[in-house]
């Protein structure tokens, strides 16, 4: 990430807890195709938002350490799977879309920071494809609203008794769409 290092850590402390938050879920979740698709569908989920949780975390601290083309298997491959369960699939269709768009978004930057000339940590330049890039931070950005006040318009919000249960993974979820946006702006 080209940002501010305070932001780095920030965004790799936001996104980590998140993704953490997810991956604590995972072991309460059962993924046995059995349980029902409801509940295999909260599990695919809590893996995918785990993944994306902690790497982009991890990309936020490591950023170009990391080769470009580990980044892009390790989303990628994931995306992809997410697309072709969303073309296959008859429930769940607009939540695997937005794994695999989540996933391709990082694809998409780990590879255009990679493929960005090498600066002075004042002058950076940006990286990638400027309209594919505001389309992402508009996509990422309506999502974050759009998770936020699905958030607040939750009966007792994230404060009260279950509603605080109900309304984490709504938060994490809010979290990381906060958490994609920045790291896009900060491309």
């Amino acid at each position: 990430m080209h940002g501010p290092v305070l932001v780095s850590w920030l965004l790799a402390a936001l996104t980590a807890t998140s993704g953490a938050y997810c991956l604590s879920r995972l072991g309460r979740t059962p993924c046995a195709a059995d349980a029902g698709a409801g509940r295999l569908h909260a599990y695919e989920s809590d893996a995918a938002e785990a993944l994306m949780g902690l790497g982009m975390a991890a990309m936020a601290l490591t950023g170009a350490a990391v080769p470009a083309a580990l980044w892009a298997w390790l989303f990628g491959v994931p995306a992809v799977a997410f697309l072709l369960a969303a073309v296959r699939g008859r429930t769940g269709r607009a939540h695997r879309l937005h794994h695999a768009l989540g996933g391709l978004a990082m694809t998409y930057m780990a590879l255009a920071m990679a493929a960005a000339p090498a600066h002075g940590h004042h002058h950076a330049a940006s990286a990638g494809a400027p309209l594919l890039t505001g389309a992402l931070l508009l996509y990422f950005g309506g999502y974050s609203l759009w998770a936020g006040t699905r958030l607040l318009a939750a009966p007792g919000g994230v404060v009260t008794g279950s509603a605080r249960t109900a309304g984490l993974p709504r938060a994490c979820r809010m979290a990381m769409g906060v958490g994609m946006f920045a790291m896009l702006l900060t491309m």
